[in-house]
């Protein structure tokens, strides 16, 4: 690997050493077939690396571009990967991609958000919101949808669960996206019309201005969550369609415990009850 080439990747692994047992919402659970698993967890390994490079602070924001490229390049086949942990997840993605015909855009979408992720820290719309999870979020269901050859009318339906999905995973990091990243996608117009700033999000609990804010992005959820349900009933794939099914209720109830409960006082997260629940549910999809 020339100076170049080293510049761009750096000297070290940024990968977190997450895995999907961190994730709210299980990727490549056990209701995805055994056949397929390797391939969502290959894609699920690849969109954390970047997640972990465009939230790292040992790079600037030039630097976490310039290793997003390089990453996308390695998906595309178009350059090498070192043979490091991060960089690899590319190459895996890409071959993933390649053997199974699932459309690049599902994984290079994700860069377009990241790359934004670098430079853009304020929102100043529910449209500029919308569109950050049109790439960050959409994405994923996508891939999981294409993987399983389902029709592309599920689309739609799985774009307004991911995005849901998104918000809501926003709603639970307000606070710590602030303190550790100086991020913030709650649009600001929303802020100032209820007489509160980001600031605000620094506090041991949700003022009632931010509380109010909090609760319109949760009436937005749940117009996506309605959406969403129409998502399992348009599922081919039995083992897809229940996994989809138990998304949606899962989303349905994090958004209820986001209304009940404060995230500035705490991480508000599903309980195992809540997923019980939501596989209970799941199974008249299968009826």
């Amino acid at each position: 690997m020339n100076t170049d080439e080293r510049s761009v990747w750096g000297s070290e692994d940024v990968s977190s050493g997450k895995d999907a047992g961190d994730e709210n919402f299980p990727v490549g659970s056990l209701l995805i077939s055994r056949r397929l698993r390797p391939h969502v967890h290959a894609y699920y390994d690849f969109a954390r690396v970047i997640d972990d490079i465009v939230d790292t602070d040992r790079l600037d924001a030039q630097a976490k571009i310039a290793r997003l490229n390089a990453m996308e390049d390695v998906v595309m086949d178009r350059r090498q990967a070192p043979q490091r942990r991060d960089a690899q997840t590319a190459v895996r993605v890409g071959r993933t991609l390649r053997q199974t015909g699932v459309s690049p855009a599902t994984a290079t979408d994700l860069i377009v958000a990241f790359r934004q992720d670098a430079v853009k820290n304020r929102y100043d719309s529910w449209e500029e919101l919308e569109e950050y999870c049109r790439y960050s979020a959409n994405p994923v269901g996508r891939f999981l949808l294409e993987l399983h050859g389902e029709d592309p009318r599920t689309f739609g339906p799985s774009d307004a669960l991911c995005t849901a999905l998104q918000v809501l995973n926003h709603l639970q990091d307000c606070a710590d996206d602030l303190r550790n990243l100086d991020r913030c996608y709650l649009p600001r117009p929303w802020l100032e019309r209820e007489g509160v700033q980001v600031d605000d999000l620094r506090r041991t609990h949700t003022v009632p201005g931010l509380r109010l804010v909090f609760d319109a992005l949760l009436d937005r959820v749940d117009m996506l969550n309605r959406q969403a349900a129409t998502l399992p009933g348009l599922i081919r794939d039995r083992r897809m369609r229940m996994e989809a099914a138990v998304i949606v209720g899962l989303s349905k109830r994090l958004a209820a415990r986001l209304r009940a409960e404060d995230p500035i006082a705490g991480r508000v997260k599903l309980s195992r009850g809540d997923v019980l629940l939501a596989l209970a549910r799941a199974t008249c999809t299968l009826l």
